[in-house]
């Protein structure tokens, strides 16, 4: 590899982004990578709301055995279960996430520890595919017996698509960048030579606590506004 020009270095003083090589399998791309480039890092987002949610709830039960702390738990996961099948949850968007028996102890100073009771807990992953209804699902859960809700997750069911745009506000961004140094150390700026899209996970759950009232009022859900991102790395020539 050819050392770095000067204006090749003026550009590495500019940018904090990485100045350098990646290997290409394109001929034409490798010999134009031989010469002057710069690579730089482009972002853009969208605000979307909410359109679905998953909801992590169940039930706990306690028994002074294993049997009748599974027996009570399977009546009462039934009755929640069958209860959001009958307010229009589909079967497929009820998934079971948890499920664990396990001995409470007691201990004592002066003497080993023996088996107090046996808890059981079932955990259902629920979607709920119209964010409307979120209130009033939350409300029939706690309704319904469920005494345990740990997280819900707001999604964009389309953030794929909607996050086309950010996609194309990234390399408006990028080229900007790009064609701003190039022309501060004198250059030009050329052909596209690659571009990476940096993959993120989704938005980890947010922890939840369902209140329900007796007066049959749903809990009340604030949905928001989600920002989708994109973050891309571009690599130009430089004339």
């Amino acid at each position: 590899m050819k050392p770095l020009t000067s204006l090749a270095i003026a550009c590495a003083l500019a940018l904090v982004p990485i100045i350098g090589a990646a290997p290409m399998t394109d001929a034409e791309a490798q010999e134009n990578r031989a010469g002057r480039w710069v690579m730089v890092a482009g972002h853009g987002s969208v605000e979307a709301t909410p359109d679905s949610a998953e909801i992590t709830t169940g039930v706990v039960t306690e028994a002074a055995t294993a049997r009748a702390a599974l027996t009570a738990n399977n009546a009462a996961m039934r009755k929640v279960v069958d209860g959001l099948k009958a307010a229009g949850v589909d079967a497929k968007d009820i998934r079971t996430q948890q499920f664990q028996i396990q001995p409470r102890y007691r201990t004592y100073k002066d003497r080993d520890a023996h088996i107090e009771a046996y808890i059981v807990r079932n955990q259902v992953e629920v979607k709920v595919r119209d964010v409307a209804r979120l209130g009033d699902i939350l409300d029939q859960l706690v309704v319904l017996g469920a005494n345990q809700a740990s997280n819900i997750a707001l999604q964009v069911s389309d953030a794929e698509k909607r996050k086309d745009e950010a996609r194309r506000k990234a390399i408006e961004n990028a080229t900007h960048r790009a064609r701003l140094l190039a022309e501060s150390a004198g250059a030009k700026l050329g052909a596209v030579l690659t571009i990476t899209e940096e993959v993120t996970g989704p938005r980890p759950p947010r922890p939840m606590v369902a209140r329900s009232s007796m007066s049959g009022d749903s809990v009340p859900i604030e949905v928001g506004s989600e920002t989708l991102s994109v973050r891309v790395e571009v690599s130009f020539a430089l004339e």
